[in-house]
């Protein structure tokens, strides 16, 4: 579902003409298989964050090969990577990232509505999905009237109402507490297990990272380790 090769990047310092080049990743390989949950473990400045904005094509890399659900997405422009991402690419950010002007319930809406899917269409998809999720009752919320673990909740629908088949996750714990967390967590492995998911989550929680079926540790840019696939605990 996912296949990097040899993806390197380097940020740019300096004023123009004076240039330098501070590498990030350096020669990454990596398979995340359809269904899987592969989580990327790494300190703060390993290039953990760098490299998922690679797959989701936030950022261009400076060379290597990307190849997201069978297709080369390596020399797409901003506008082929935002149709791509409507339709394959769903992200759940650390700091939720709701627009606060916005109730939950037009969060979550509000990929359908830039699809130009018909607002009977619309209500019922959303409705259905933050019931779901545990988070109807919040519909008309604000997201500053809303706990963290009700905002992230509220992101993760907003990143599945177009039913994409890949979940990119970034630190997305970081801003809960243990019992959100733990709710957090569980969620994930269900709609892996529900909807056949695949999911690469980036982290710096090895409670996190034990999730995954396939754990995966960056540092200095590189990729260490790739684990064998085992099988996902199944949550009660």
């Amino acid at each position: 579902m996912i296949q990097l090769k040899q993806i390197e990047h380097a940020f740019k310092l300096g004023r123009k003409g004076s240039e330098r080049e501070v590498p990030v990743l350096r020669g990454i390989d990596l398979t995340v298989k359809s269904g899987e949950i592969a989580t990327l473990i790494g300190r703060s400045g390993s290039g953990k964050s760098t490299l998922l904005h690679i797959v989701g094509g936030f950022i261009r890399p400076t060379s290597g090969s990307i190849t997201i659900a069978g297709q080369d997405t390596t020399a797409y422009g901003e506008g082929q990577w935002a149709d791509f991402r409507r339709r394959h690419v769903g992200v759940v950010f650390q700091n939720f990232q709701l627009i606060p002007s916005m109730t939950a319930y037009e969060n979550v809406e509000l990929p359908l509505v830039l699809q130009g899917t018909a607002p009977s269409v619309r209500r019922k998809l959303t409705l259905e999905l933050m019931d779901r999720l545990g988070i109807a009752d919040y519909s008309d919320h604000y997201p500053s009237e809303l706990s963290g673990g009700q905002q992230q909740r509220v992101g993760i629908a907003r990143a599945l109402i177009l039913n994409p088949p890949i979940i990119l996750a970034d630190e997305p714990t970081g801003s809960l507490d243990s019992e959100n967390e733990e709710q957090f967590l569980q969620l994930l492995q269900s709609l892996n297990r529900e909807s056949k998911l695949t999911l690469l989550i980036i982290t710096h929680d090895d409670k996190v990272a034990s999730i995954g079926h396939k754990k995966l540790r960056i540092e200095d840019g590189k990729l260490l380790n790739q684990a064998e696939p085992r099988k996902l605990e199944v949550v009660k």
